[in-house]
């Protein structure tokens, strides 16, 4: 991998890949996933992003898992980096934690919801860092141009743009295949298969989602050209701490990617 923003002209022509656990549960917990991520990924060369959120913001109930504490959790981010050799993601929530998460990782994610947030964009794009915007469930692809432009404009062309499926009715997203070359037009795309599989505002008050769809959700990213996909794993969803009912097992990550390379190969 020369080159993070570069990250699709790679010599083995695969897409790349960001994944891990929805947020840091425990050392041991990101080490395992990390670590089997990446031996799979090296095996299959598939350039490798390792995502954790150190803190969960957006939470429906004041009594859902929001972190282990911030230090710590970035803490154990920065040492998948440096034990493992890969860059790292994890999201930024208001304009002055970007240069704090700056100090540990490779990118700075903006959630969905806070596309739009223009202190919080020009933060982040202060910092130098990658920038990957998550598409608000509420917009169109086309209006990501702005969220772009406000990174750019601020000096900062390291940017990228995540599909993550768009609000349908009350409790359901879809995703509009469409809006992958659309995006690809102002920077790199990416497809967060989890997340669009999500089924939000349950009356539990704890997201639902449709982890059997994965396989298909990504078959369709990768053959409309996505150039990285984004995806959610755990060794135990249904024990996660967060967002378990749309994660992936991380023991079916493997046999997934290799159907999703085929396909790439194919077109």
């Amino acid at each position: 991998m020369k080159s993070l923003i570069d990250i699709k002209h790679t010599e083995s022509g695969n897409f790349f890949l960001i994944a891990g656990p929805c947020a840091v549960e425990s050392e041991e917990n990101v080490f395992e996933i990390a670590c089997t991520i990446k031996a799979i990924t090296d095996k299959l060369e598939i350039p490798f992003i390792f995502k954790a959120s150190y803190r969960k913001a957006n939470r429906s109930r004041l009594d859902s898992f929001t972190g282990i504490g911030d230090e710590k959790a970035l803490n154990i981010i920065k040492s998948v980096k440096d034990k493992l050799g890969v860059p790292v993601l994890t999201d930024v929530h208001k304009a002055e934690e970007c240069a704090i998460a700056a100090q540990y990782v490779d990118v700075l994610q903006i959630p969905a919801f806070l596309c739009r947030q223009t202190d919080l964009l020009v933060a982040a794009a202060n910092t130098g860092k990658i920038v990957n915007i998550k598409k608000g469930q509420f917009l169109s692809a086309d209006a990501m141009q702005f969220a772009v432009n406000k990174v750019k404009e601020s000096g900062n062309d390291r940017v990228w743009l995540t599909e993550r499926g768009t609000t349908f009715g009350y409790q359901d997203l879809v995703v509009d295949y469409r809006a992958i070359p659309v995006l690809q037009q102002y920077a790199p795309a990416v497809l967060d298969i989890t997340h669009s599989l999500q089924q939000p505002n349950q009356s539990s008050g704890v997201t639902g989602g449709k982890p059997e769809l994965i396989e298909t959700v990504a078959k369709a990213g990768i053959a409309v050209g996505v150039d990285g996909i984004f995806i959610e794993t755990h060794p135990d969803p249904a024990n996660a701490k967060s967002d378990g009912a749309n994660m992936l097992k991380l023991d079916l990550l493997e046999d997934l990617l290799v159907k999703l390379i085929k396909i790439r190969k194919a077109i």
